[in-house]
Parts: C-alpha cells; sequence; structure tokens
C-alpha cells in the first residue's frame, strides 16, 4: 500500500512532540482526540495540544517511548510507554511523586497533511487507580 506522505507527517509529529518541538502544527484546526476508554472526546487545534501538554508537562513530568510506529494511505498507528513521575494533580489526586509506566497505543487518521483524528487507547482507569494505591501507601497509619 501506497503512504501518501502520513509517515513525513507523523515522524514530523513525534519529533516534535519528541523534542519539545511545536507539535500541535500537525494537527488539523479541527482535530478530533477521542479516549477509547471512555468515549470522551477534545475537540481541535488548541484543546488536544492542551491535553497532550497537561499529561506530560503539568500532571506528569513524562515522555512517550516509542515502541512501533505503522502508517498507510492516511492512517498510522502508534504502540508507546507513557513513562514519568506523577508531579501535578490528575483527576482529582494530588501529586504522589510515583513513577508510571503505562503501554498504550493511539490510531490517528492523516488527510492534507495534517492528523485529523486520534483515538487514544490509554488505560485511564488504570493509571488512576495506581495512583490512588501510591496515595494509600504513602499515607501515615493511624495508632
Amino acid at each position: 500500500m501506497a503512504d501518501d506522505g502520513t509517515r513525513d507527517v507523523m515522524d514530523g509529529y513525534l519529533d516534535a512532540l519528541r523534542g519539545g518541538g511545536d507539535f500541535a502544527r500537525f494537527y488539523a484546526p479541527g482535530v478530533v482526540w477521542t479516549f477509547m476508554e471512555s468515549g470522551e472526546q477534545v475537540h481541535g487545534r488548541d484543546a488536544v495540544r492542551a491535553l497532550v501538554v497537561g499529561m506530560h508537562t503539568q500532571a506528569f513530568s513524562a515522555r512517550p517511548e516509542l515502541r512501533s510506529l505503522l502508517t498507510g494511505d492516511g492512517v498510522a498507528m502508534l504502540e508507546a510507554d507513557f513513562v514519568g513521575t506523577h508531579t501535578g494533580e490528575f483527576e482529582g489526586l494530588p501529586p504522589t511523586g510515583a513513577a508510571v509506566r503505562l503501554p498504550y497505543c493511539v490510531a490517528y487518521d492523516v488527510a492534507g497533511g495534517a492528523i485529523t483524528a486520534l483515538r487514544a487507547y490509554f488505560p485511564m482507569r488504570a493509571l488512576h487507580a495506581r495512583l490512588a494505591e501510591a496515595l494509600r501507601s504513602a499515607a501515615p497509619a493511624h495508632a
């Protein structure tokens, strides 16, 4: 199957994301991020950028560790690990300082040289449970 430039878009996006560059320039203005676990959606370039920045620099000090990237005509699939430390509030949980490493996948739609949709298979419930357990473990025992 021929690749219509999807690989170039994805390589540029991942280089910018991992290198602290302007990764959002690879999003179409109407890009949609969907959390496949819950069906929750985030719409628009600025909102999706804020989501990604929030997860990597505000709630966590984290980075994606790429395992694999597959591309085809207008589609891509990324497999990675979310690796970092819980440094800020996340879904109602205060910072725990807990180290996290979670595998995830994202399916991308690419058209016109831009990412138009991201479908994230990211284990949010598992992440929340791990952080809640870290809080319980860190709480002082009452006599």
